[in-house]
């Protein structure tokens, strides 16, 4: 039986420049360019600047004949992007986001995935003024290109530049939802020096396709999280690297399973557009560092069912084989939890599906006295009765009842894990947004923790 939970804690870590990807960290000068190789489409520089002073502050991102550039004037707080290709150069402002009132003292330049963004900080945070898609002018997924970039900056004014840094490495996060424990194949927390291991989706400024997977370590004391590692994929279908996310990350005989969906390109407008999920194994240490993971796609099985994708992979192995939950949907965006079970990874058959449900994902496995529970989320447009909760399925997802927890907003997954006798601890997200309103849906969120309740009988 499951406890009440509570929440004990919340945690935002922002950072444009993933602490342990910094590729360079320099002084402010006139004007400069060095080398900082990706290994995927997620690159940040940002500059702070020791005080305000006239002149253009420009950052830019090129690889070949290549230039993103995105710049402020300092002095009257304008912002901009510049996108200079051999084809054509463009220059892009936005009318409502692109000044800067407050006196600018820090500027960013984001590339993730298609997606090329310039910020400014202030007392509330980084704030995004100018994004352009840079899709249908640019592969930035090519790993050549990647491998070619050059990060630079320069002053352009009639003083001297001011006082200040530069730092520039692999993109970290606006926020991080669809958090996942990193499990032993029998569904067991790993752990890393006593602490948990996560995977997490590390938002950018925008929706599916600025995200990617991240790892993190969680400290079930202070709650305090650390960041790890980045994945990024290669698809069996199509070159380039990918940003895939919602991811689950298996141990697994001292090798590593890593199952994600396919997010990273994701846009319901184009034709056949759709969602799978892929598998990768690996021996590399993928605790640390930045990754990319060749996969082959994980055949789930939707046999009966009308389905245009499927994601949010959960893996464990028992006594019988192998158990894997996930979502399908019938259309974008009415969606519901399957499992899937076999003898191994190749030979899935189709075991539940909980076609009951229209909003409802999170899909996850996790042993309560013993035996097997799914635990889902159902989201504010389920049907009556299937809304903001989570409910608690057994392995024919039938539902046996539902977590005595508070709802965050959004469609929080339902993590859980038994620190010790009837302590329980919960991750969770919401959908709190960040940097300001022009990104729009898909910078979320913060992370939020829950403890179990003591029983009182």
């Amino acid at each position: 039986m499951l406890p009440r939970f509570e929440v004990v804690a919340r945690r935002r870590p922002v950072d444009l420049v993933a602490p342990g990807s910094v590729l360079l960290d320099r002084p402010l000068g006139s004007g400069w360019s060095e080398p900082t190789p990706h290994p995927a489409p997620y690159a940040a520089v940002t500059a702070s600047l020791a005080e305000p002073r006239p002149g253009r502050l420009v950052l830019e991102l090129a690889g070949g004949p290549v230039r993103l550039t995105g710049w402020a004037d300092v002095a009257d707080g304008t912002v901009g992007l510049e996108v200079h290709t051999p084809e054509r150069s463009t220059t892009h402002r936005s009318r409502r986001h692109g000044r800067a009132v407050e006196p600018l003292t820090e500027l960013a330049l984001t590339l993730t995935g298609t997606h090329l963004t310039v910020l400014t900080r202030h007392v509330s945070g980084w704030v995004a003024r100018v994004r352009v898609n840079l899709r249908d002018r640019l592969d930035v997924r090519d790993e050549g290109w990647l491998a070619s970039l050059r990060t630079g900056q320069r002053w352009e004014g009639t003083t001297a530049p001011p006082a200040g840094r530069v730092v520039g490495g692999g993109f970290g996060q606006l926020g991080l939802r669809d958090l996942r424990l990193v499990s032993e194949r029998d569904g067991t927390p790993y752990r890393l020096d006593g602490r948990l291991v996560l995977t997490a989706t590390s938002a950018g400024a925008g929706f599916f396709d600025t995200a990617h997977t991240s790892v993190w370590t969680l400290d079930p004391a202070s709650y305090e999280l650390a960041h790890r590692a980045d994945l990024f994929f290669r698809r069996p279908d199509r070159p380039g690297v990918f940003g895939d996310h919602a991811t689950h990350l298996v141990h697994d005989n001292g090798r590593w399973l890593v199952a994600t969906s396919t997010w990273g390109d994701f846009d319901r407008t184009l034709p056949g557009a759709t969602v799978a999920v892929t598998l990768a194994r690996t021996d590399a240490d993928l605790l640390a560092g930045r990754h990319v993971l060749d996969t082959r796609r994980l055949a789930l099985p939707t046999e009966g069912l009308r389905s245009v994708g499927v994601w949010d992979p959960h893996l464990v192995h028992g006594e019988g084989g192998w158990l894997v939950g996930y979502v399908s949907a019938r259309k974008f965006f009415r969606f519901h939890p399957v499992l899937a079970e076999g003898p191994d990874l190749d030979t899935l058959s189709l075991r539940g599906a909980a076609i009951d449900r229209t909003a409802t994902e999170g899909t996850t496995l996790v042993r309560v006295d013993g035996s097997w529970r799914v635990l889902a989320s159902d989201g504010r447009d389920g049907r009556r009765g299937q809304r903001r909760r989570f409910p608690v399925l057994d392995l024919d997802l039938a539902e046996v009842g539902a977590l005595d927890a508070p709802y965050p907003t959004n469609i929080p997954w339902p993590t859980l894990v038994e620190l010790g006798d009837d302590d329980w601890l919960m991750v969770a997200f919401n959908g709190a947004s960040y940097a300001g309103p022009l990104p729009g849906y898909g910078t979320h969120g913060d992370v939020v923790l829950l403890r179990s309740v003591p029983s009182t009988r």
